[in-house]
């Protein structure tokens, strides 16, 4: 497994996550899809950024790993890089205690 693919892996499961839970996409795509799928399962999926990084790392996982092995463990391993970038880059709102 290749440091610098796997590294890359974590930054497209991000980019492709945050897009998904986060942004309206070009020309509203992702939006109008986010609406559409509305509360159901694939809805709740896409408003989670947790749940949809686990499952947008499943096919980098079996791009960066060798082995089962390795994409088996490469899997929760990409999802959480992609959470640790998120957590980094993303600001709390004030809370008044």
């Amino acid at each position: 497994m290749s440091g610098v693919l796997f590294v890359a892996a974590i930054l497209a499961t991000w980019r492709i996550t945050h897009l998904v839970t986060a942004e309206d996409g070009p020309w509203e795509v992702v939006a109008r899809l986010r609406r559409r799928a509305g509360s159901g399962v694939v809805g709740q999926l896409m408003d989670c950024f947790y749940c949809l990084s686990f499952w947008v790392a499943l096919p980098f996982a079996w791009i960066v790993g060798d082995t089962w092995r390795d994409r088996l463990i490469a899997w929760p391993a990409l999802s959480a890089g992609a959470i640790v970038i998120e957590r980094l880059t993303t600001r709390k709102a004030d809370t008044i205690e």
